[in-house]
């Protein structure tokens, strides 16, 4: 909490020195014109004051779903104004350094400034009202050695990161994606963690709608790091207590069989697969609730396994470079690719090695594949980074 209250005061004062610069350059260059550019100003620095000041307002673990949205979108119409301004001061900043030697302001990369600002402006409220419902299928096809001939070709369906709070009661885009899924004629559906932002109640309004995931061989799920309501204050832990067994029940209406440090065996004939599901395991500051060893004790006997982890950073940790484990494929959520992803590059980049897509160690003993997710957390919106649906396919390494 303390935390977060630093980094929102750290913005304001980002956000008086921005105003504070560009109320100076206003009234040095633009003469008869900067009375009504001034107030335009004025108003801006007002409205955007006015709307930081009301998220740090809005308390952040506690009150109901509504509360926590408000505070979302507060923040989010408060960041939409102070990336352009940002952007429009930098390149300013830019093009005044010829007049440190004497020599005229460069005045196009003041030109571009605004016009970079104005397509942020545009590009962050396209990805709240239009891209983040834009589902995307992406195909991958994983080469497994010793995977039984009878499972390749095998049809695995990953979603992931659905963070139902953020839709509030409105099923639709989660009703679209689930008819996605079933059009692809699963083998399996594989739901990789963080069903809610906090609380289990968050859930409630989608389990009908979920509740039409099918797939021949069922439909598997495991917990992320939001769900355990560590980011909701409880005035008891026994209040917790309840919230995941809420969890626990909208899980099981649904029909998604939930998998908490357990085995399940997908089989085709004589042939089986071992799908191992553990609760959440990552780096700090994510409590660790999950244990492999709890899940399948020998992790090196011959069965192909497939172990589904909400946090790649597990991967990273405790199976990639692991010669002794035979856990060919690991499939993960968690990063969202922070809800960025432009030109394939993301700034998730800069905390995980492992932020979208398939991974391989050396030789591809141990593969990993992560899911950006299909719903948004903190801001309400994708920029790039469309909501995903994985379908992977197996395919026995010749």
């Amino acid at each position: 909490m303390r935390a977060s209250l630093i980094l929102l005061l750290g913005i304001l004062v980002v956000n008086l020195l921005l105003d504070w610069y560009i109320i100076r350059q206003l009234k040095a260059r633009l003469g008869a014109a900067r009375k009504a550019w001034l107030t335009f100003e004025w108003i801006s620095v007002a409205l955007m004051l006015g709307l930081l000041l009301a998220a740090i307002a809005v308390p952040a673990r506690s009150g109901s779903n509504v509360v926590l949205l408000t505070k979302m979108w507060l923040l989010f119409s408060y960041l939409t104004c102070l990336v352009p301004k940002l952007l429009g001061v930098l390149f300013d900043l830019i093009a005044s350094i010829p007049t440190l030697f004497s020599h005229k302001r460069l005045r196009v990369f003041t030109v571009s400034g605004i016009v970079l600002g104005a397509v942020a402006f545009a590009g962050m409220w396209w990805g709240a009202l239009l891209n983040r419902y834009r589902i995307d299928v992406r195909e991958v096809e994983v080469e497994i050695t010793d995977l039984p001939e009878s499972f390749s070709g095998y049809r695995m369906v990953q979603f992931s990161d659905l963070h139902t709070g953020t839709f509030g009661s409105d099923t639709t885009f989660v009703a679209e994606l689930v008819d996605r899924i079933n059009s692809l004629n699963p083998d399996v559906i594989l739901f990789t963690g963080d069903i809610v932002n906090r609380e289990s109640e968050e859930m409630e309004p989608f389990v009908n709608t979920l509740s039409r995931l099918k797939a021949r061989d069922g439909v598997y799920a495991i917990l992320g790091n939001h769900d355990y309501g560590d980011y909701m204050t409880w005035d008891s832990p026994a209040d917790k207590s309840r919230n995941m067994e809420v969890l626990y029940d909208a899980f099981s209406r649904t029909g998604m069989d939930l998998l908490r440090n357990e085995t399940r065996w997908l089989h085709k004939g004589i042939d089986s697969v071992a799908l191992i599901g553990v609760e959440n395991i990552g780096d700090p500051p994510f409590p660790i609730y999950g244990s492999l060893a709890k899940a399948y004790p020998d992790l090196s006997d011959n069965a192909t396994k497939i172990l589904l982890t909400h946090n790649p950073a597990h991967w990273v940790d405790s199976i990639s470079g692991h010669d002794e484990l035979h856990v060919p494929l690991t499939l993960s959520g968690h990063t969202h690719a922070m809800q960025i992803e432009i030109g394939g590059v993301s700034p998730a980049a800069l905390r995980y090695s492992t932020w979208g897509g398939l991974y391989g160690d050396e030789h591809d003993r141990h593969q990993l594949y992560v899911n950006i997710g299909a719903g948004t957390v903190g801001m309400p919106m994708r920029l790039g980074a469309t909501p995903e649906i994985t379908v992977i396919t197996l395919r026995r390494r010749r």
